[in-house]
């Protein structure tokens, strides 16, 4: 499979993932497993990863400032 931004080779890779879920709430996702461009910053997460990443951000209590979920595939 090829990067679709620059053409170089994407592999299997794991990643720590900030995300914004509210004004004041930010989430990192920590080993989250991802297809990586081995010549840029795209990256790639699959339907199924996906889904869990929504189910687990749908729990998030943002009243908190920071969460950091260590990701269980």
């Amino acid at each position: 499979m090829k990067c679709h931004v620059c053409g170089k080779a994407l592999r299997a890779s794991t990643t720590d993932l900030p995300l914004k879920v509210s004004d004041r709430t930010i989430v990192i996702f920590k080993d989250l497993p991802v297809v990586q461009c081995e010549g840029c910053p795209e990256y790639l997460i699959d339907d199924v990863t996906m889904a869990k990443v929504d189910e687990l951000l749908a729990k998030v209590d943002t009243s908190v400032e920071l969460k950091i979920i260590p990701f269980a595939a």
